[in-house]
């Protein structure tokens, strides 16, 4: 009888524990930022479109990285977090693995430009489906900024699992909060794009932040509102050109 154990490719190894790791657009968003709270960033913006399923962006100024730290840090199990077992004693990160960038790369089109401070010019890198298609220097800002675009391409069972876009930013603004109510001293933004709309969420310290949408005058309906798990106060309506009204509020949360 002919041996039937095979290895299986790095591409398929990649994909089955990315599954372990990214499930939906809010995984790639908890990893990201994460890593960027690690990386001491006071501030983080994060665009979303269509609920992350078009595209996700997360950019920061932290510290950033080097060439050579910016193509590691998608190999799976690199890590800066720890060197050996008795670190996992002392963690003081929200992290160490090393598995988020690896599986987010395996399932996605991702582009990373990072600059550590003090360097004239930074990295870009571009990977798709875990493949690296690109590595250049450029002129970007300190930090970081990672763009992820057309989360599961290459996985279509996954991606025709993904629900619907009300669910999944449901999903993301649950995540978003999590980490914003444990991190007072870092500032955040939340932008999300639809095809016809645009929303903007912005937390100042982890403290409040203001609700911005626009839509059409015979779509906005306070269900819209509630759509995106938004509880409003102070709200109001005014028109604007083209047919369009603007809602303006509050999101509340609990005290700190």
């Amino acid at each position: 009888m002919s041996d039937i154990i095979r290895l299986l490719p790095d591409s398929v190894a990649n994909q089955i524990a990315a599954g372990e790791v990214i499930q939906r657009p809010a995984s790639v968003i908890k990893e990201l930022v994460e890593n960027a709270i690690d990386a001491g960033a006071q501030h983080v913006d994060v665009l979303v479109v269509d609920a992350g399923k078009t595209s996700i962006q997360v950019i920061d100024d932290g510290k950033g990285m080097s060439e050579t730290d910016a193509r590691l840090s998608f190999e799976r199990h690199a890590t800066s977090k720890i060197r050996e077992a008795a670190d996992l004693f002392a963690l003081h990160t929200m992290g160490f693995r090393g598995e988020a960038l690896a599986s987010i790369a395996a399932v996605a089109q991702v582009e990373l430009r990072t600059r550590m401070e003090g360097e004239e010019l930074g990295t870009m890198l571009t990977i798709s489906g875990s493949k690296v298609e690109g590595q250049e220097a450029v002129s970007c800002p300190k930090g970081s900024s990672f763009s992820v675009k057309n989360l599961f391409f290459n996985v279509p069972a996954r991606r025709k699992f993904l629900k619907s876009n009300q669910t999944e930013l449901s999903n993301i603004l649950t995540e978003f909060e999590r980490i914003v109510l444990v991190n007072p001293e870092v500032s955040f933004t939340l932008h999300v794009f639809f095809h016809a709309s645009f929303s903007s969420i912005a937390f100042v310290c982890g403290s409040c932040a203001i609700y911005k949408h626009s839509s059409s005058m015979k779509n906005m309906q306070e269900k819209e509102a509630n759509a995106f798990d938004v509880r409003l106060r102070d709200s109001r309506f005014c028109d604007l050109p083209h047919g369009k009204i603007f809602l303006s509020g509050f999101f509340l949360l609990r005290p700190l």
